[in-house]
């Protein structure tokens, strides 16, 4: 059992690597630090993601406003984006496989006044972590409007981790 009462990944299971490629789900590569940090941590047993932006290939796919130059549809899929870059930063420090759980997300979704579907737009990167890790991906959360997020980036997305 883990601290958190959750049952642990069975290690005679398949990997978390082998599941994301079953699941046709490449890992991109590590967004590069925009400033002075990191993409993430190592501390114990926990790794602490940097906020994920929603970038491919060293851009951001869509700019602005969720519920006016964004769809939530849009926002939910960039979320969805931010969760994987999550994922490679992850990777970069210990490894896909050796994590046991995901903890904590917490998203910020840069809101046009009037929209509140914030918890829809992050079910992107939930939806995501369940889809990879079944059980070990469901976790506690934040879903945060914000006026503004770096590069005018419509979702930022940051996780925290259990790992072997």
């Amino acid at each position: 059992m883990t601290s958190g009462g959750q049952e642990q990944r069975d290690p005679g299971k398949m990997t978390w690597s082998a599941r994301l490629a079953d699941e046709g789900i490449e890992l991109p590569e590590v967004v590069m630090p925009l400033a002075a940090y990191v993409p993430a941590v190592r501390t114990g047993n926990l790794v602490y993601t940097a906020g994920q932006l929603p970038m491919t290939a060293g851009k951001l796919p869509l700019t602005g406003k969720v519920g006016a130059e964004v769809s939530a549809d849009e926002a939910m899929g960039l979320a969805r984006q931010c969760a994987l870059n999550a994922l490679a930063a992850v990777n970069s420090v210990v490894g896909i496989d050796a994590v046991v759980r995901v903890v904590k997300v917490v998203g910020f979704v840069a809101s046009a006044p009037g929209f509140g579907g914030q918890p829809g737009v992050i079910n992107g990167a939930s939806e995501l972590f369940a889809e990879v890790f079944g059980e070990a991906g469901a976790h506690a959360r934040s879903a945060v409007g914000v006026s503004e997020l770096p590069l005018n980036a419509p979702v930022e997305v940051e996780v925290i981790f259990e790992v072997a």
